[in-house]
């Protein structure tokens, strides 16, 4: 069985996707960033922006049946290693209680210059 779930964002319906997908107990949830009703919240701040991502991401795999505590792998993707530190720490206050498995990227930008951290999520809820 799967499933797709779509948080409205301004992205989705532009190039294709949803928000989340669940295929039978697995969840895994689109690259989330700091985009809150259209607008890019934390411009400058990699802290404020991966904190924001994670909370939509959250959000969005518990909409879809997924808790938080579920969650059991990360990748987070940062356009400077100088952010590295922020990011970690906002990825540690989101799951310290969780532990999911974690990469950090540096990529070369994303769809908007001021966007400085994108994340994905993958949760199991059988």
């Amino acid at each position: 069985m799967i499933s797709r779930f779509s948080s409205g964002g301004p992205y989705e319906d532009v190039i294709g996707y949803s928000r989340v997908v669940r295929a039978g107990e697995l969840f895994v949830t689109a690259g989330c960033t700091a985009t809150v009703d259209g607008e890019l919240v934390g411009i400058g701040d990699p802290y404020r922006q991966a904190v924001t991502a994670f909370e939509i991401g959250v959000s969005a795999l518990q909409a879809a049946g997924c808790p938080r505590a579920n969650v059991v792998s990360t990748r987070m993707y940062i356009t400077d290693r100088a952010h590295a530190d922020a990011v970690g720490r906002a990825h540690s206050e989101t799951f310290d209680a969780v532990r999911p498995t974690a990469a950090m990227i540096v990529v070369a930008g994303f769809i908007d210059e001021r966007m400085l951290v994108e994340v994905e999520l993958t949760g199991y809820a059988p």
